[in-house]
């Protein structure tokens, strides 16, 4: 029994090790996928969506294409889930939160973004977080069964949507 847990720890060092550069994009995945007060729970889910697909990671594309792919998929995953089981008075609690926030103004319009990424389908979604990551148009395209070209193109759409929403949102404050 002493050997399987060795193994065990080995595994789970080296997953660590693993997932620690993702971590900020799990993050974001989080804001832009959940309200703020559910933001914690969805980051535990895509935690867990990537230690159960770690084992099958075979370096076939980057560490970091694979971490969003599986991660996307789970947040897409958690949102249908919590869709069905949410109600609207959450929603309510939420915006308490985000207008304690408005003592720091950095901190409020960072949460008007990612209010804004969250009211975008979920390719959008995915698209312009991949492109706050910094990850090339060539992976993204890959990623996506695009071209480069269209996502140059869906991502300026997107970007000029973003900031719409962003501005409607500070008009209502």
């Amino acid at each position: 029994m002493g050997r399987a847990q060795d193994i065990d720890k080995g595994r789970h060092g080296d997953f660590a090790d693993w997932l620690a550069p993702h971590l900020p994009m799990l993050h974001r995945t989080a804001r832009a996928f959940a309200d703020p007060a559910d933001q914690h729970d969805l980051l535990q889910e895509l935690t867990l969506a990537l230690w159960r697909a770690w084992p099958r990671f075979r370096d076939e594309s980057a560490a970091g294409t694979y971490a969003h792919r599986v991660a996307h998929n789970a947040a897409l995953t958690w949102r249908r889930g919590e869709s069905r089981r949410r109600l609207r008075g959450v929603a309510v609690e939420a915006e308490l939160v985000v207008r304690d926030a408005g003592s720091d103004p950095q901190g409020a319009l960072l949460e008007r973004l990612y209010a804004a990424i969250r009211q975008l389908p979920p390719v959008e979604r995915s698209l312009i977080l991949l492109s706050l990551d910094g990850v090339p148009y060539a992976e993204i395209a890959r990623l996506h069964g695009l071209s480069e070209t269209n996502v140059g193109a869906r991502l300026t759409r997107i970007r000029q949507r973003v900031s719409s929403l962003v501005e409607e949102a500070d008009d209502g404050v």
